[in-house]
């Protein structure tokens, strides 16, 4: 098996090409391409007739989608689950950071306790797209023994979950909202995912629950959220990602006392890379074995 990384050379990813037994190649020889470094725009430069398979470098593939490159009849694999437990690690110190109320002590200028701390353990917890990174959350959050309640695209029951729906059961969404003390999105950004967090999800939400957004920014109407932020509707806000991205200097949401935002750091470069290696190692050996690839996309579904 022959495979290309590129457009731009990534050591540990061609080490990892080898060290599954596959052989580093020209793209013009390779029948894999290990994508890194390039827009998907370019990928018309790499496409050809005997090209079998791409492993795409992010868990995202919206640009992937938005840019018309992914065609049904050659097999793409994003790097679903790869980053889940970093991801899910981050999450859970934006949880404890709302529910102690650090984002207010972290700003605070003066000695003086803020109102409105709670605690994490015995409270509900609604993971809205419990894929990898819901599933190692719930895993994490089992010391603090919550109530989870998950919504997922099959509606599968999620192992740990008191209740699971499927996304398209609109009532079972809005049960989720109404119950839980923290909202975890962490769904795939799509066409039927654009601002499912809207003025009237967060309508939904209880007056001291919180919001956290680990997926994209474009699940979260934002204009909504500062309105719900700034009438008291929610307790509060942990964003990592935000729509726009980057969050423009100046906006509401960088000071907001109820709002905590981090620059899309939940998987850092120092991490990330060493993960995605491991990913391409592994579907490298399932590729030459015949097995099936992790992170298969569904390119009618986009994600």
């Amino acid at each position: 098996m022959k495979v290309h990384v590129g457009p731009v050379a990534q050591p540990e990813l061609e080490a990892a090409v080898v060290a599954a037994g596959a052989e580093l190649s020209s793209a013009e020889e390779a029948n894999a391409l290990v994508w890194f470094g390039g827009e998907p725009s370019r990928f018309g430069e790499y496409d050809r007739p005997d090209l079998e398979w791409v492993q795409l470098p992010s868990a995202g593939i919206e640009s992937w989608v938005a840019s018309g490159a992914l065609r049904e009849d050659l097999t793409f694999t994003s790097a679903a689950g790869t980053f889940a437990q970093t991801v899910a690690e981050h999450t859970l110190g934006l949880m404890l950071a709302g529910s102690r109320q650090l984002v207010a002590m972290a700003r605070a200028t003066t000695w003086q306790r803020p109102e409105g701390m709670r605690s994490l353990a015995g409270s509900t917890v609604g993971i809205i797209g419990a894929g990898g990174i819901g599933k190692a959350l719930i895993e994490m959050l089992r010391p603090f023994v919550v109530r989870v309640l998950a919504v997922n695209r099959s509606g599968k029951p999620v192992l740990g979950a008191e209740r699971t729906w499927p996304s398209e059961d609109a009532d079972g969404v809005r049960e989720l909202l109404a119950e839980s003390d923290f909202v975890v999105v962490a769904a795939p950004a799509t066409s039927a995912t654009s601002k499912l967090i809207d003025a009237a999800a967060l309508r939904a939400m209880k007056s001291d629950a919180w919001l956290i957004n680990i997926a994209r920014g474009s699940l979260v109407d934002t204009e909504a959220l500062v309105d719900a932020l700034d009438a008291g509707r929610i307790g509060g806000a942990a964003l990592d990602v935000t729509d726009p991205e980057p969050l423009p200097d100046g906006h509401p949401l960088f000071t907001h006392p109820r709002a905590l935002i981090s620059p899309h750091t939940a998987n850092p470069p120092s991490l990330q890379m060493p993960a995605l290696a491991r990913r391409v190692e592994e579907n490298v050996r399932r590729h030459m074995a015949g097995q099936p690839l992790l992170g298969l996309v569904n390119v009618a579904a986009g994600y």
